[in-house]
């Protein structure tokens, strides 16, 4: 499968640096990610799971983002690979789950509450459909 081939994404920021040890912890949340989510093969849970340089949230290291076609988008900091990755896949598969990606806080997972830095309304016209 393509990346093109998902319908949604995770893109965690490859240049944010933890906090306390001062790597850079991008890449193996991804394959915690992947590795995570993979359990979830019998649901129809497809997200490409990728990094990105930077998403801007350099006060509140590691971001994470949650995107797909026609939905609302997320963005979260302040995310601790050893301690959000089993939120942040619980968060995952209650988006796939979201037809419009709206949802309020208090039904995001309890361990990110707080670390949500926006979330951004889908677009009027997705790419490709017009104006």
């Amino acid at each position: 499968m393509g990346a093109t081939d998902f319908t949604h994404r995770i893109i965690v920021c490859s240049l944010c640096r933890d906090s306390a040890t001062g790597l850079r912890s991008g890449e193996d949340l991804c394959a915690d990610l992947r590795s995570r989510l993979s359990a979830y093969q019998s649901q129809v849970l497809d997200y490409a799971i990728e990094t990105v340089d930077c998403m801007a949230g350099c006060a509140r290291p590691l971001t994470v983002a949650f995107q797909a076609n026609g939905k609302a988008s997320y963005l979260f900091g302040s995310i601790d690979r050893g301690t959000d990755a089993t939120a942040l896949v619980e968060f995952a598969r209650f988006y796939a789950s979201l037809a419009d990606g709206w949802c309020n806080s208090g039904q995001r997972p309890a361990r990110l509450a707080g670390k949500t830095l926006a979330r951004i309304p889908a677009a009027a016209n997705p790419p490709g459909q017009g104006r």
